[in-house]
Order: C-alpha cells, then sequence, then structure tokens
C-alpha cells in the first residue's frame, strides 16, 4: 500500500468535526516555500531525533504559560 492510499485509508477515519483540521494542515503543506525549514529548524530537528533515539533531554508536561515561565527563568 502507498503512502497515498494509506493516507486516504486514514482519512475515512476522522471524524466529520476534525475533517477542517485535516484541510488546513494539508493546504499548508501546499503552499510552496513558504514553510520549507532553514538551517536552524533543521538542526533544531536533527537534535530532537538525536534525544529521542538516546532518551536524554528534558519533557515538559503541562501548561505552556508554565513552560514558557520556567524557561525565561533559565
Amino acid at each position: 500500500m502507498s503512502d497515498r492510499e494509506r493516507m486516504y485509508q486514514l482519512l475515512d477515519t476522522v471524524p466529520d468535526n476534525k475533517i477542517s483540521y485535516i484541510i488546513g494542515y494539508i493546504q499548508g503543506l501546499t503552499v510552496a516555500g513558504s514553510n520549507k525549514p532553514n538551517a536552524g529548524t533543521i538542526a533544531a530537528f536533527e537534535e530532537e531525533e538525536e534525544m529521542l533515539s538516546n532518551g536524554t533531554g528534558q519533557r515538559f508536561e503541562g501548561l505552556t504559560d508554565d513552560f514558557f515561565k520556567k524557561v525565561l527563568e533559565e
């Protein structure tokens, strides 16, 4: 099964009230060039992948406001 076929299969399971999220996401993917990550973003993705594979780093669970307060304190 191709990725596209799998996407269609998964799409059939998405509730109608969440389809608009999928549409917005796909529309964002189709905008040429605007979502191309820069070198800093790519480096951050690579760092995150390394952290996941090594089990290192910190995980934050809580409110976004609390996260930013914590970051600004450091």
